[in-house]
């Protein structure tokens, strides 16, 4: 279903929302955050992505699975600690973001679901915003089957126009906050639905970063667990976690029991993000570690990511956001990375 919305008309359909939580980008010093709002009256017009991704509120940086108290008396007491039941609509969603939530189903969801990731998932109506006239510098998602206008993972997509939003309803989801406030939105003319194709054509022009050649990325991934490209392109690395903490689809995590200092009885067990580009990540308890340095990691998350993924759920696990590269503090590419992996199968 496709409708139309006046600018002027937004904050009073997010108004109508008052039964679910919003969020939406927010300026933080520099940069842009998803956090709660109460109103939102426009989309600013320097607003290019979020820092942290959409994943920040499916799958938290912490959260606790359960607590547990041995009392001595009354005997051990556990309990487990689920999301709260309260729904939340996300304003200004990027489509790299929202895809993300796709392939982070394929992980949470699949044959023995996460209880924690589902509960959040069916709770999270997605309201996208196509990038138009903003992509980032180093986004390439259309080197992997996205794109500025893509859907995948989506509610609702807005799309700016001069003076209104081209709204595609998606899902049964999207409807519902629809109709919360159906006087808003009207059927596109003829005019309207040639003004948001052109968008997208101008839209996915104005890329300028890619891979060439990605289709012959997987297969030559396979042949080259021993080259030495890992060794040259980590020497740089900080082992600082940024490429994977604000990637959309990294979702590597720890588990933790943290007893009280005050009550030595008591505790609550945390679920924490945790990436495969520190050095205790794959640390075994006898000392050996199978990933002893930089560049045995950096592979792993390449590979991960580019060939472990794809032959297990069919799938690359990256969505061409470019925060990675834009993030780095030293630079390390992983556009460059790949467009030299396909070179050996050129």
């Amino acid at each position: 279903m496709e409708k139309v919305l006046k600018k002027s008309d937004l904050g009073q359909w997010v108004a109508r929302l008052k039964d679910f939580d919003l969020y939406g980008p927010v300026r933080e010093n520099n940069h842009w955050e998803f956090n709660q709002i109460s109103q939102l009256a426009n989309f600013p017009e320097d607003y290019t992505q979020v820092n942290v991704p959409l994943k920040k509120i499916l799958l938290p940086n912490r959260e606790v699975l359960f607590q547990f108290e041995d009392n001595r008396n009354g005997g051990p007491y556990l309990q487990e600690v689920l999301p709260e039941e309260r729904e939340v609509v996300v304003f200004g969603v990027r489509p790299c973001d929202a895809r993300g939530i796709v392939l982070l189903e394929k992980v949470f969801s699949s044959e023995i679901p996460d209880i924690y990731f589902e509960r959040r998932r069916q709770q999270v109506y997605v309201v996208g915003l196509s990038c138009y006239p903003l992509p980032g510098e180093n986004c390439f998602c259309l080197s992997l089957g996205g794109g500025p206008f893509s859907t995948k993972g989506m509610d609702i997509l807005l799309t700016k126009m001069q003076s209104k939003y081209f709204v595609e309803v998606l899902t049964p989801k999207g409807e519902k906050l629809i109709k919360a406030a159906p006087e808003y939105f009207f059927n596109p003319t003829d005019k309207d639905q040639q003004e948001r194709q052109q968008l997208e054509r101008k839209a996915r022009a104005m890329f300028t970063r890619q891979i060439e050649g990605v289709e012959k990325i997987w297969p030559v991934l396979s042949q080259m667990f021993e080259s030495p490209l890992w060794r040259e392109e980590s020497y740089r690395c900080l082992k600082c976690g940024i490429c994977t903490y604000l990637c959309p689809t990294c979702h590597c995590f720890d588990i933790t029991d943290e007893i009280s200092s005050t009550a030595p009885l008591q505790g609550k067990r945390v679920r924490v993000w945790d990436t495969c580009q520190f050095p205790d990540f794959t640390m075994h308890s006898s000392g050996h570690n199978p990933r002893p340095d930089k560049a045995s990691r950096l592979r792993q998350r390449i590979m991960h990511k580019f060939l472990y993924f794809v032959e297990t759920f069919g799938d690359i696990m990256c969505t061409g956001c470019g925060r990675c590269v834009s993030k780095c503090p030293v630079g390390i590419d992983i556009i460059d990375i790949l467009n030299k992996v396909a070179s050996h199968g050129a």
